[in-house]
């Protein structure tokens, strides 16, 4: 719905809402401080409403803004990702765009298994939920618990997994361009 269409409807849901509150034109220009002929052409759409003259009217109707102007209901926030399984791990995608940067969340059951690193292009940045990741980097061999992250350029030889010891669950950051993960921190004081 375009701006114009918008705003054209706001004239008549004015008086509707007046109407249906059984509230005269003179009632509420006593209550909002707007003279009854700025309410009429504001209704009849010969005035364009303004926030000046619409934030008095929903304080007198006891309405929020939106309900005046007909904004559109806000979709549902919930993010419905569904899973991949995956090399026995289950992966939700948290973005929805091809290509870039992308964030999943992973869940990896219980085993054990012998890493088999592999390089590739891109720059991966992991953090640990639950449960313990081993992560095999280059000469490194490493695990991270709970609140613990990496990061790494996907050039060096790597693998991660379970360590064997239970599931572990783990948010992954992948930027097939190399993309870096950035942690802004506030400035030291002198």
């Amino acid at each position: 719905m375009s701006t114009d269409e918008v705003l054209a409807g706001v004239g008549p849901r004015l008086r509707q809402m007046r109407k249906e509150r059984e509230v005269t034109l003179s009632g509420l220009s006593e209550a909002t401080g707007i003279s009854v002929s700025t309410l009429s052409r504001l209704e009849s759409g010969l005035r364009k409403p303004s926030l000046e003259l619409l934030l008095p009217i929903a304080q007198a109707h006891q309405v929020p803004l939106d309900e005046l102007v007909g904004a559109p209901p806000v979709g549902d926030p919930r993010v419905r990702a569904k899973p991949i399984e995956m090399n026995g791990r289950t992966h939700w995608p948290l973005t929805r765009q091809p290509g870039g940067l992308q964030a999943f969340k992973v869940l990896e059951p219980q085993r054990r298994l012998e890493p088999e690193p592999r390089t590739h292009e891109g720059y991966e940045w992991l953090y640990v939920l639950s449960g313990r990741l081993r992560l095999v980097l280059g000469e490194h061999d490493v695990v991270l618990t709970a609140g613990e992250a990496a990061e790494f350029d996907t050039r060096v030889p790597h693998w991660f997994g379970s360590t064997g010891e239970g599931p572990v669950e783990f948010l992954s950051l992948f930027g097939p361009q190399g993309e870096r993960m950035h942690v802004r921190a506030r400035p030291k004081r002198p």
